[in-house]
């Protein structure tokens, strides 16, 4: 099969077009009728320097959730335009127990402390629970931005219930609520929303002569966009994905800022958190002059640390500059190319 990618186009106003072919956005570069944007996903898009009246073909989105990696892909009558793996977030939970443990501490203290305030009520769904929708939320919402989506088809996730047994029917319900939050989310973003049940995504692997890998994590197309694949494929009628590449995706955590690290400390005071690097956001997609594209972590001496699209560090002594900034990544994204015998680079 020949892996044919697609890369997204807007017009001069800002409005999603239908995606093209690398070669001629080249060729649009080449001759200065487009410029080279990238996404808050570091998806790289082209934006046209003239207006143009949209005349899309429906494109979709196939979602299917997981609770450590989760598949995306966008897929047209023909074409596939684009795969996404993405890493959950977890650490929500344990972030919100030791920021509830940090407040308490500081409350026992015998030293004057103002009193509680009573803006603890929540949005009605766990904290851990609600961020993990909404990661799925801010991909398809940044996609929306360059890729002219119009549906999106989600696996549904049935909690099974048990008679009487109160405490296993509650565990679910942070479940139930959020895939109902996720739903409502898409259809206010002016999607159409449709669900395919577990049996059903199995059906339509086998009717597109599909196969899922059982290794979750493997970064391979088998592993979960196969999936997402056969979702959007369903409801927009493309016979065969046109490419097996991937966008890796790992959001990116930032730290609350803390005046002490769990523990007082003497003398001065080290900073810690934040999202702010010497003016700079956290997580700020540059170009360097010697390794290309990075992000920005955190800072150290006045020099800049910056960190490869792979997570690795690999400075910690950039200056402003050294590097051209491009635009703002919540998310860290590695693109890999699918080979012949569908196995991405990095897992050879």
């Amino acid at each position: 099969m020949q892996d044919i990618t697609r890369v997204p186009v807007v017009d001069l106003e800002g409005r999603p077009l239908m995606p093209t072919t690398p070669k001629r956005a080249r060729l649009l570069l080449k001759h200065g009728k487009a410029d080279a944007r990238w996404s808050k996903l570091g998806v790289f898009y082209i934006r046209l320097k003239t207006a143009k009246t949209p005349n899309n073909q429906p494109l979709a989105v196939g979602v299917d959730p997981g609770s450590r990696f989760e598949g995306l892909s966008v897929v047209g009558t023909r074409d596939t335009v684009l795969n996404v793996m993405s890493e959950a977030v977890t650490w929500v939970k344990k972030a919100v127990e030791q920021r509830r443990t940090m407040r308490r501490d500081r409350r026992n203290r015998k030293t004057r402390c103002r009193a509680c305030k009573s803006n603890r009520l929540g949005h009605g769904l766990p904290p851990s629970t609600r961020a993990r929708w909404d990661a799925k939320l801010r991909i398809i919402s940044q996609l929306q931005k360059v890729l002219p989506i119009s549906t999106a088809v989600v696996e549904d996730a049935r909690a099974r219930t048990k008679p009487g047994q109160k405490r296993w029917n509650l565990a679910f319900s942070p479940l139930e609520a959020g895939k109902r939050y996720f739903h409502d989310s898409l259809a206010a973003m002016g999607l159409n929303v449709a669900t395919r049940q577990g049996y059903e995504t199995k059906k339509l692997r086998r009717r597109f002569h599909l196969k899922k890998l059982r290794q979750k994590a493997a970064k391979t197309f088998e592993s979960h966009c196969v999936d997402s694949w056969v979702l959007a494929a369903s409801e927009t009628g493309a016979k065969k994905p046109t490419t097996k590449s991937l966008f890796y995706l790992v959001p990116l955590r930032w730290h609350r800022r803390q005046l002490h690290r769990l523990q007082p400390t003497r003398g001065e005071r080290r900073r810690y958190g934040g999202t702010l690097s010497l003016g700079l956001k956290k997580g700020t997609l540059v170009r360097h002059m010697k390794h290309g594209l990075c992000y920005v972590g955190g800072n150290l001496n006045g020099r800049f640390s910056l960190h490869s699209l792979e997570g690795k560090r690999v400075t910690q002594n950039a200056r402003r500059g050294e590097f051209k900034v491009l635009t703002r990544v919540a998310f860290r994204s590695q693109f890999l190319p699918a080979l012949k015998n569908g196995v991405s680079l990095v897992e050879r």
